[in-house]
């Protein structure tokens, strides 16, 4: 790959040198009562493309694995997580925002020179060894591309050091130790590895049970959180998630169904509770607390005093029919949110759906990017046939599940997966239209109820390869009733793919859904060594 030419500093210009990249055309960095801040264009596109400016409400936000920093402009006070601040000097705007590189020096992990005389930055990154080179000879002169003939921009004697970037048709890219970036032909040079130590990376947060695989369950809470007392936590049970928090309007509201007592019945239990944060499946509403970054911190600000106030172990954010445009905006706020649930101690999972084409249910997540910020994405691997599917058809059949996952697994490692299991099914009726075109409707079921209404109807049952479930179907009338049963072998099935690919566990929606004999297979899959 031929390696770029660089231009000859002069005029007494700013220029910024990041590495071996000049930048001197454009405003790259401002001088301002001996602060130093650096352009959010050159800082997004070449140290953090996370760095978010918010015109509207003038502040800049960045996101790194521990912190959550939002810079107001003109402000000295900046607030890093959820606490306030004081910083030397303020985010400036010009055309476009400045921010202070000292600042950035910290988060970044980034080494910083600031030549004054020369009205020059160096900016270098954190690597633990780097390419040196000195110099053979009392002097050479650097060029501004590969070849003799080039213009010298800098001579350099015995005894400095230079860093190599690389070559091309035996001659090194360099720089010199005041930003000069140039070319000196291989044989002027003795080359050398040298070491750096790096700035220590905070430690990775990640909550673990210590009983292998997790195995997790939301419970739906309709109106208000049931009493729990006299109820036995099922077998093998690791997490429970029950659905408490809404965030009902575009102004980050947060409606609570949330209950102490319930808390203390699951940590009685040896149960984690992360509870479930959905955003009312509204795409207006989401659309719109999403897109303001003071809106996006209530929101953030709101759970962590749930999440304190009630003693959650973990949250599970279920942000379902968003809008596509709203992609980024959602990766952002799981980034500003992370950093905040990850000091207080609290594991962060989100859920997401199977890749699909639709724009408002799959298209909006950006799985990769979700899956490097979270601790866990969870895999709703069910809903194949919807409620209101035109066709009938298996809840989640084991090819359509399985594909899934290998999907998700181009995007996101393993051990950040948490498979979905239904504990549903859906009775299907196909009645003969007027076209004769069959009209299909569908209803929720239980396992339970599933089983009494093939027992009350005397349907015709088998096992369905294709699908990995019991098939079932009845008639009545002139309508034909379908039932593609979630039931021990379906769930045995689906469960045995967190081992084949090394998941990190299950969720199942939802509890009370299930025949207690469910338990023991997920047990028996996900907490038993060797067996599926």
């Amino acid at each position: 790959m031929s390696l770029n030419s660089v231009s000859v500093y002069s005029g007494g210009k700013p220029v910024l040198v990041i590495e071996n990249k000049v930048f001197e055309s454009i405003q790259p960095f401002i001088m301002e009562n001996g602060h130093v801040l650096i352009s959010y264009n050159i800082i997004k596109e070449n140290l953090d493309p996370y760095i978010f400016w918010d015109p509207g409400e003038n502040k800049v936000t960045i996101t790194t694995y521990n912190k959550t920093v939002r810079l107001k402009t003109d402000s000295l006070t900046a607030m890093i997580n959820t606490k306030p601040v004081e910083i030397s000097f303020p985010v400036k705007v010009l055309d476009e925002p400045y921010i202070p590189i000292r600042l950035l020096e910290e988060l970044y992990g980034i080494s910083v020179k600031v030549l004054s005389e020369h009205n020059r930055v160096i900016i270098d990154k954190q690597h633990p060894v780097r390419k040196m080179a000195g110099i053979r000879g009392r002097e050479i002169a650097v060029k501004l591309s590969p070849s003799w003939f080039s213009p010298t921009v800098e001579k350099m004697k015995q005894g400095q050091k230079l860093i190599v970037y690389g070559n091309e048709k035996g001659w090194y890219q360099v720089r010199t130790e005041d930003g000069v970036v140039g070319f000196v032909p291989g044989k002027k040079l003795e080359v050398f590895e040298m070491n750096f130590e790096l700035k220590k990376a905070p430690e990775q947060f990640k909550w673990n049970p210590g009983r292998g695989k997790l195995n997790m369950v939301w419970d739906y809470i309709r109106s208000s959180t049931p009493d729990m007392r006299r109820e036995k936590a099922p077998k093998g049970l690791d997490i429970i998630s029950p659905t408490w928090f809404s965030i009902t309007d575009g102004r980050g509201t947060i409606e609570s169904k949330a209950d102490i007592s319930y808390i203390e019945w699951a940590h009685k239990n040896n149960l984690a509770v992360w509870a479930l944060i959905d955003n009312s499946f509204d795409p207006d509403i989401t659309h719109e607390f999403l897109e303001s970054s003071e809106t996006r911190e209530t929101i953030i600000r709101q759970i962590l005093m749930y999440a304190e106030l009630f003693h959650l172990d973990g949250i599970n954010i279920d942000f379902e029919n968003i809008k596509l445009e709203d992609k980024r905006l959602l990766v952002q706020f799981m980034r500003e949110l992370v950093p905040i649930m990850h000091e207080a101690g609290i594991t962060v999972s989100q859920d997401i759906t199977v890749k699909s084409q639709s724009a408002n249910w799959s298209l909006c997540y950006d799985r990769k990017e979700l899956g490097k910020t979270v601790d866990y994405l969870i895999l709703m691997a069910y809903d194949e046939h919807w409620a209101s599917s035109p066709e009938s058809g298996s809840v989640a059949s084991i090819g359509w599940v399985e594909r899934g996952i290998k999907s998700l697994l181009e995007d996101v490692p393993p051990e950040k997966v948490i498979l979905g299991l239904p504990f549903y099914t859906r009775e299907w009726e196909e009645t003969p239209g007027s076209d004769g075109t069959p009209v299909v409707k569908s209803k929720a079921l239980s396992m339970a109820q599933a089983r009494e209404t093939l027992k009350k109807n005397k349907a015709r049952m088998s096992w369905d390869e294709t699908s990995g479930q019991n098939f079932a179907y009845y008639t009545k009338g002139d309508s034909v009733y379908k039932i593609w049963l979630e039931d021990e072998r379906s769930i045995k099935l689906k469960t045995s793919l967190v081992k084949k690919y090394n998941l990190a566990g299950t969720a199942a929606w939802r509890k009370g859904f299930e025949e207690p004999a469910i338990w023991d297979v997920i047990f028996e899959v996900l907490k038993s060594p060797g067996k599926i």
